[in-house]
């Protein structure tokens, strides 16, 4: 039998630096899912929207934030997945967590940090790469500036999905969408990209486009508006594809040095 991902993608403007109300509304969203679903995937910095003034939010945010998702993810019998400012040891990162209905959870800290916005500067970049084993899929989280750099996302561990949690702006959405497909494409899996939408603080807007595509880089889902937007993924299609297709056998061999 076919195993199936049932994957929901919350497409969502949010309220600057204010993680109360941010956390409010996306409860409300949520709840409003009536099918059943595995994994709900929210924006990068979904509390917050993209601030470089993490000290505004208080320490103890990101801790909140946490407890929050798994109260969520609980309730939903499903997965919950998104970023936040989350302070520890004496710093900031831009964490994403992958929280499970159990409470369990893993985290992946941004490797690259948007240097044209100065973040390098307020978080910390994390070194390590997550790769989560979940209902019979491998997946991969990624932090929205990860998207540009290929050789970090390469697939070398047979991961089956990719996904991308992001504030990425409009003047540069044909990157979003190009990048998203070239990711599926070159590692032959899943490659799942949320956005936010809206306007925020720095004057930038976002126009959304989360998308879906498949191990061939077909679009099997895609949204410009505020809503939640629904995919299935395939197990059958990766083994299936990467049975005919061995590209991935041939790729070159090589160590990332941090």
């Amino acid at each position: 039998m076919d195993k199936e991902l049932k994957v929901a993608l919350v497409q969502s403007s949010l309220i600057w630096e204010n993680p109360e109300q941010n956390r409010t509304n996306f409860s409300k969203k949520i709840a409003s899912i009536s099918t059943d679903v595995d994994l709900i995937i929210l924006p990068e910095m979904f509390t917050t929207g993209f601030t470089m003034n993490p000290e505004n939010l208080g320490r103890e945010e990101g801790e909140h934030t946490l407890e929050w998702m798994q109260k969520v993810s609980e309730e939903k019998n499903a997965a919950l997945v998104g970023s936040l400012p989350f302070y520890e040891n004496g710093s900031y990162t831009n964490r994403l967590f992958f929280v499970k209905s159990d409470g369990s959870y893993h985290h992946y800290d941004k490797r690259h940090t948007f240097t044209l916005a100065g973040e390098d500067k307020v978080y910390k970049a994390g070194s390590e790469r997550l790769i989560v084993e979940y209902k019979g899929f491998h997946i991969c989280p990624m932090v929205c500036y990860d998207l540009r750099f290929p050789v970090w996302a390469r697939n070398t561990e047979d991961y089956d999905v990719l996904i991308y949690a992001a504030n990425w702006p409009k003047p540069r959405i044909n990157a979003w969408d190009v990048l998203l497909k070239a990711r599926a494409i070159e590692n032959m899996s899943y490659c799942i990209g949320v956005n936010r939408i809206g306007s925020d603080e720095s004057g930038h807007y976002y126009s959304g486009h989360s998308a879906v595509y498949d191990v061939l880089g077909e679009q099997k889902a895609y949204s410009e508006k505020e809503e939640i937007v629904y995919a299935k993924l395939s197990k059958e299609h990766i083994n299936s594809t990467r049975n005919k297709l061995k590209f991935l056998e041939d790729g070159d061999e090589f160590n990332l040095l941090l």
